[in-house]
């Protein structure tokens, strides 16, 4: 089975990349995204999950049911600069 490549993974779907740009800021809770974003709770929550699932964001506190903090990964940080220079590209 073929390897993901994760910066086409954030660029097939733009509420990713909301959501990396977002925790680029710092730390946040899913609610404070979802104020920032726009986005619906649900989508939000997908976003998170999928992100997580790839390593490319982590929640420092995964214990608590209310408030978790989320972060950006350093593989995060960097397929989130690959992917912003790809889309700066496409733009021009």
């Amino acid at each position: 089975m073929a390897k993901k490549d994760p910066v086409s993974f954030i660029l097939r779907a733009k509420n990713r990349i909301k959501v990396l740009e977002s925790l680029e800021e710092g730390d946040k809770i899913s609610g404070q995204i979802e104020k920032e974003t726009g986005m619906y709770k649900s989508h939000v929550n997908r976003a998170l999950t999928e992100l997580k699932n790839e390593s490319l964001i982590e929640c420092r506190n995964p214990d608590d049911r209310y408030y978790q903090f989320h972060r950006l990964t350093q593989k995060g940080k960097t397929v989130l600069k690959k992917a912003k220079d790809i889309l700066k590209q496409i733009e021009t």
